[in-house]
């Protein structure tokens, strides 16, 4: 058998065993809601780009050293989360990255990386292989680069070559639409490129440098609804990533608030490098409890705590980890004592 073959195999085994993983995942979020669906841990603030937009990243900053990543793999197993995504800056840029993805692996949960995928070469993506790699998402912005961002999909589309060859894990590409976007048909392109070569897609909708959330324009409407009408013909395993979300959806497109119960803090962790629990990148200091401390009653309070930044949030996948919740358990402003 030709090492193709072995491999389109090995992957097709790969994919049904991470399908089976996230049934029993689901199952059990249905069941019990004390404790984190998902979990993004940074691992390091340092990138190697630059996008004028970002503000997660610096050119500076060490990595978190390994012991104490696995210390928080260890609290987050006994929390019961069942996914961990790490994330930066660039998480590819960490020493010992592999050996966390092997870390959150062996501890039975599901393991995600988010890059800027500039640091892939097929040596990388095949350790990323061997450390058991569930997920790998990639945001591009543009088709070619500008003053704003690097991650465009000329620059990259090597390495989205690579991945589709080589990668035994799932890949999913995101693109974005929305203010600020100088070219919205890109988006199109980019998503186009992505289904050829077998990944997944979504679309961001972004908002504007005063973080305002306006309605799309017509341009950047007909890019989405082009989008939109081509992801009802292709295969599940093409589709959107938040295609369970559609209202959602269409109200950021329209500028319209949604009305939801944000789980962030309860389903949906965010670790900071500096190993504290925050709602999400954009809310850093709430909570702001240190990980260590961090308690089953503290995800109860954060399940049942409404966040007064719920209707416009475009933050994907706080909202889909929350989708589970939607139909239980109404949300309460705590009284002042």
């Amino acid at each position: 058998m030709s090492g193709a073959r072995v491999r389109s195999v090995v992957r097709v085994w790969r994919r049904a065993n991470r399908i089976a993983r996230g049934a029993r995942l689901i199952a059990s979020g249905l069941v019990h809601t004390a404790h984190p669906l998902l979990a993004q841990v940074v691992v390091t603030r340092r990138c190697n780009l630059d996008c004028t937009y970002c503000n997660e990243f610096d050119t500076v900053s060490a990595p978190v050293p390994l012991s104490l990543l696995l210390h928080r793999l260890d609290k987050l197993a006994a929390l019961g989360t069942s996914a961990v995504a790490c994330t930066g800056g660039e998480p590819l840029l960490h020493p010992d990255l592999d050996a966390f993805i092997h870390g959150v692996r062996t501890r039975g949960m599901t393991s995600a990386v988010l890059t800027n995928g500039y640091l892939l070469s097929p040596k990388r993506i095949d350790a990323l292989n061997r450390a058991g790699l569930d997920y790998l998402q990639i945001s591009i912005d543009n088709v070619e680069p500008d003053a704003v961002s690097k991650k465009s999909q000329r620059l990259l589309d090597r390495k989205l070559q690579w991945l589709a060859e080589h990668a035994l894990f799932d890949v999913h590409i995101n693109s974005v639409l929305g203010a600020g976007v100088p070219r919205p048909e890109d988006a199109y392109t980019i998503t186009l490129r992505a289904r050829e070569l077998g990944f997944s897609t979504s679309v961001g909708i972004i908002h504007d440098g005063a973080g305002h959330l306006r309605p799309l324009g017509p341009k950047e409407r007909s890019v989405y609804e082009a989008i939109d009408r081509e992801a009802r013909d292709v295969p599940c395993y093409f589709k959107n990533l938040y295609s369970g979300l559609r209202r959602h959806e269409r109200n950021l497109v329209d500028g319209r608030p949604n009305r939801w119960r944000c789980r962030a803090g309860a389903r949906y962790l965010y670790i900071c490098e500096d190993g504290l629990v925050h709602y999400c990148s954009q809310q850093r200091g709430a909570p702001g409890v240190p990980l260590d401390a961090y308690s089953v009653s503290d995800i109860r309070r954060e399940f049942l705590t409404p966040k007064p930044c719920a209707p416009y949030c475009t933050i994907g996948c706080v909202h889909r980890v929350s989708v589970m919740d939607f139909w239980r358990a109404p949300q309460v402003s705590p009284r002042a004592d």
